[in-house]
C-alpha cells in the first residue's frame, strides 16, 4: 500500500510582465477583469515568452513556471534542481503561499514552514528571541507550543550569546541558522528550504542535513529541497525533480535525476570551437569538451572523466618542431595545470590531424574552468592561442568538499600514498 500523497500540484504556472507590476496598465487590467467574469479565459495567458535569462525575448510577459506538476508522498523529501533562473524558488514561493500561481491548483495536507531566504520573516529591529516568537506565530503555532521548543531552538542555532541583540546586529550566517532552527523546530508537516544552507558554516550545514533526514526519517515529514549542491540531494533526497526554464523536464530518484542534470544541462556555446575553414598552412581546426561517450558536455560530475579533442592542421615545415599545449584555468583565472606534446612523437605525416586529451577523474575540485590550447614552436612561433577557447564544470557529486563550503580548498585533489610510520 502507497503512501499518503501529502501536496499535488497540478499545472502550475506563474506569468510575470516584466519591468512592472501587475499587468502595467488600467486598460490591461480592466481587460482581464471583464474576461472573468465573463467566465471567459484571460486573454494574457495566450502570450508571453519561455523562462530563458539568455535570451532578450519579444514580449513583455514572461514565464516563470508552465504547467509544472508532481505528487509528493509523506516522508519523502523531494530535491529540486535546476540552473539559476529556471523557476526554482518561484515555485517555492508559490508552494510556500508567499505568491499565488497564475494558473493550476496545489492541493496540501498539514502545515507548511518555508526557509526560503536569509531573515525571510525576521524584523531586524526585533531581538532573536523575539523574531522566533514572530516567525513561530507566522507559521501557525501558538505561543505555549514555541515557548515549548524555545531553549531547543536557540541551542540548534548556537546564537544564544546573542539570541537578546536585535537581528539587524546578526551575520547572514547567524540570521540563517536562527531561522532554520525555527522552521525545523516548530514541527510542520511540509519544511520547504531554498539554497539557504549555503550560507552556515560546514558544521551548521552538516547539524542541518542531519536534521532535515531526521525530520523526514524517525518523524515522517515531508521537505521540498532546493540546492546546487549534487551531492547533498543524492545523500538527502528520495526523489527530484529536473526545472529547465519554468518547465519540468525529468522527475525519478535523487540519483537519476543529477545523471539527467549533468548530462542535459550543457552550455550552448562554451563546450565546442571551430575554425574548420582556417587558410594558414598550420592552425588549430576545432576544440571540443566531450564526456565518456564522446558526445558535446560541459558539465561533468567530479568522478566523471572529461576529455579535450583537438583537431589540427600541420604542415611539413612545422611538423617536426612544434608543440601543442591545453592549460586549464579556475574561475580566479589560476593555472591548475598544463599539459603539452611534440606532435613529431605521435604522427610522421603533414595533414589533419586529431588529438584526446584525458582530463583525470577525482582530480579537479568542483569549480568552473576554462581550456586554452596553444599551438606553437617554442620560443620561436605562436602558430595559434585560444584563450578560454572552451569551457566546463565539475560538479559537487561526492567529493566530501562539500562538508567545507565556502572555503577555498584548493584546485585539484591527489590521491596520496600515505603510510603509518
Amino acid at each position: 500500500m502507497g503512501k499518503e500523497i501529502i501536496l499535488k500540484t497540478e499545472n502550475i504556472s506563474k506569468q510575470y510582465r516584466l519591468g512592472v507590476v501587475g499587468t502595467g496598465t488600467i486598460g490591461h487590467d480592466l481587460n482581464r477583469w471583464w474576461y472573468k467574469i465573463r467566465g471567459k479565459e484571460d486573454p494574457y495567458l495566450k502570450v508571453g515568452d519561455s523562462n530563458d535569462r539568455s535570451t532578450k525575448g519579444y514580449s513583455d510577459y514572461v514565464w516563470a513556471l508552465q504547467d509544472v506538476s508532481f505528487d509528493v508522498e509523506q516522508g519523502e523529501v523531494l530535491g529540486i534542481i535546476g540552473k539559476n533562473g529556471a523557476g526554482k524558488s518561484t515555485l517555492l514561493k508559490i508552494l510556500s503561499k508567499v505568491t499565488t500561481p497564475t494558473t493550476g491548483e496545489i492541493k496540501t495536507k498539514g502545515r507548511i514552514a518555508s526557509l526560503l531566504e536569509v531573515g525571510t520573516g525576521f524584523h531586524p529591529e526585533m531581538t532573536g528571541k523575539e523574531n522566533i516568537f514572530l516567525n513561530g506565530t507566522i507559521l501557525g503555532m501558538t505561543k505555549k507550543e514555541i515557548q515549548s521548543k524555545l531553549d531547543e531552538i536557540i541551542d540548534f542555532s548556537g546564537c544564544r550569546r546573542y539570541i537578546d541583540t536585535p537581528v539587524k546586529r546578526y551575520s547572514s550566517g547567524m540570521t540563517v541558522r536562527l531561522a532554520f532552527a525555527v522552521a525545523a523546530h516548530l514541527d510542520p508537516d511540509i519544511l520547504v528550504i531554498d539554497e539557504v544552507l549555503a550560507v552556515g558554516d560546514a558544521e551548521f550545514q552538516n547539524k542541518a542535513i542531519g536534521k532535515m533526514q531526521e525530520i523526514s526519517g524517525s518523524n515522517g515529514r515531508t521537505v521540498l529541497f532546493v540546492s546546487h549542491n549534487m551531492a547533498a540531494i543524492k545523500t538527502l533526497c528520495t526523489k527530484a525533480i529536473v526545472l529547465e526554464h519554468g518547465k519540468v523536464k525529468f522527475k525519478g530518484s535523487a540519483d537519476e535525476a543529477v545523471d539527467f542534470y549533468l548530462k542535459n544541462e550543457i552550455t550552448s556555446s562554451g563546450e565546442h570551437y571551430a575554425h574548420e575553414t582556417s587558410e594558414k598552412s598550420s592552425d588549430i581546426l576545432s576544440v571540443s569538451v566531450l564526456d565518456s561517450q564522446n558526445e558535446l558536455c560541459s558539465v561533468f560530475a567530479f568522478n566523471h572523466k572529461a576529455h579535450l579533442k583537438i583537431k589540427v592542421k600541420v604542415s611539413e615545415k612545422h611538423l617536426p618542431v612544434s608543440v601543442l599545449s591545453v592549460r586549464v584555468i579556475d574561475q580566479y583565472e589560476r593555472p591548475i595545470f598544463t599539459s603539452e606534446i611534440y606532435l613529431k612523437d605521435f604522427i610522421n605525416s603533414a595533414g589533419i590531424h586529431s588529438f584526446n586529451i584525458e582530463f583525470p577523474n577525482k582530480t579537479l575540485t568542483p569549480n568552473d574552468y576554462r581550456a586554452h590550447v596553444i599551438f606553437h614552436i617554442p620560443n620561436q612561433e605562436l602558430i595559434r592561442n585560444l584563450e578560454s577557447v572552451v569551457s566546463f564544470n565539475i560538479e559537487e557529486t561526492g567529493s566530501e568538499l562539500h562538508k567545507y563550503a565556502g572555503l577555498d580548498y584548493g584546485c585539484v585533489v591527489l590521491d596520496c600514498k600515505w603510510n603509518k610510520i
